[in-house]
């Protein structure tokens, strides 16, 4: 009997607006309103971080004004949503369960919008929540730390954790708008001011060695809390983010992952240190040590390796983890792997600003690179 067949092939283009703003709750500020306004939305429903309502306690009060300011814009459909911030909110299903629910009660459809504000984390679990419900509500983030507004909460991808494995559960599925507002930087303690700086570290050693310079001349002035050097960093890294995730595959079907650089040491010592550690804080760590092992294997010189351990030690981070074990960071390649979807791929680096890839990894320089950062930690000049 002859087969038939029939081939289908279409594509679907996305497009979204990152926005850089401050006070977007001030009623004389239009950019929330004309963003809703632009897609006709019916209902929005606010999905906020803990740790944001408890540093700014006015903010339902400034939300409620604003919606009552705008009402040709959105219709508030609901009290805001508060959940956990930080990893507990990805840990646990219960909170995606509660978006799902609030969905279903008030009646939150396709052309409606859920709003997240909060850090990484939170954004991460909403994005997942509002991709399965209807099979997509209209989302838009607003990150509130460095490391959402210049990375996490810029992209594409969405997750939870699962199965003691971070972002197992996820979507790859863009958000509406991202708005960026300045002003929640402003209460940020010193630990999470800091944890995002470290992905602008990476994304200029991969991609752009004057940006590399221009942090190594600005170190100071970003770790002593300057506003100006702060936005420009922010502006700059998410710039660089998005140019990439344009750039080829958006929504990761390869292999090839350059913007992970440093982060399949850096997830497993979240997971192992149960989440005291930042992501950015492990992410500088999971930085040096593929730094290091890109030094040990005679791709990157003692110089390069040199100005990074420094700059990264400058900014305030630790650079070693007793977690730092062989077979815990054997383990972690092994995930990462599996992660990908069969071939390893690693970024490394044979120079400032510029990224090789590869499809192996040496176990031995890896547990030497771990060695070289325990003695790093220890002195004052790395090498």
């Amino acid at each position: 009997m002859k087969k038939k067949s029939i081939e289908q092939k279409f594509f679907v283009s996305f497009d979204y607006t990152v926005y850089f703003s401050e006070n977007i709750f001030d009623k004389k500020n239009p950019l929330l309103g004309e963003v809703l306004s632009s897609y006709k939305a019916t209902k929005v429903f606010f999905v906020v971080d803990q740790g944001v309502v408890n540093l700014h306690p006015d903010l339902f009060s400034k939300i409620k004004d604003y919606a009552a300011a705008h009402p040709e814009n959105f219709r508030l459909c609901a009290d805001p949503l508060v959940v956990p911030g930080g990893e507990e909110v990805k840990n646990q299903l219960r909170f995606v369960e509660q978006i799902l629910e609030a969905s279903n009660n008030h009646g939150i459809d396709r052309h409606s919008f859920i709003v997240a504000i909060g850090g990484g984390a939170v954004l991460d679990m909403a994005g997942f929540a509002t991709a399965i419900a209807h099979r997509g509500i209209r989302h838009i983030r607003i990150p509130t730390t460095v490391l959402a507004q210049n990375d996490s909460g810029i992209g594409v991808k969405n997750s939870i954790n699962a199965f003691g494995k971070k972002n197992f559960l996820g979507t790859f599925t863009p958000p509406y708008a991202v708005i960026n507002d300045s002003s929640f930087l402003l209460t940020l303690d010193e630990r999470d001011w800091r944890s995002g700086i470290s992905e602008a570290v990476k994304v200029a050693l991969i991609k752009d060695a004057s940006f590399f310079e221009w942090i190594e001349a600005n170190s100071t002035a970003l770790t002593t809390r300057k506003m100006i050097p702060m936005k420009e960093l922010i502006y700059r890294c998410a710039e660089l983010h998005l140019e990439h995730i344009g750039g080829g595959d958006p929504f990761e079907s390869g292999s090839s992952r350059p913007l992970d650089f440093g982060h399949w040491a850096a997830h497993k010592l979240e997971q192992l240190t149960n989440y005291k550690l930042r992501h950015g804080e492990a992410v500088a760590i999971g930085i040096l040590l593929d730094s290091t092992y890109s030094n040990l294997k005679g791709l990157l010189s003692s110089e390069a390796l040199n100005r990074i351990v420094n700059l990264i030690k400058s900014l305030g981070f630790n650079i070693y983890s007793p977690e730092l074990s062989e077979e815990n960071l054997l383990l972690g390649l092994e995930e990462f792997r599996e992660h990908l979807g069969g071939q390893l791929t690693i970024m490394l680096l044979n120079g400032i600003g510029s990224g090789i890839e590869v499809h192996e990894m040496d176990p031995t320089l890896i547990s030497d690179a771990a060695g070289k950062l325990k003695k790093f930690q220890q002195e004052v000049s790395p090498i």
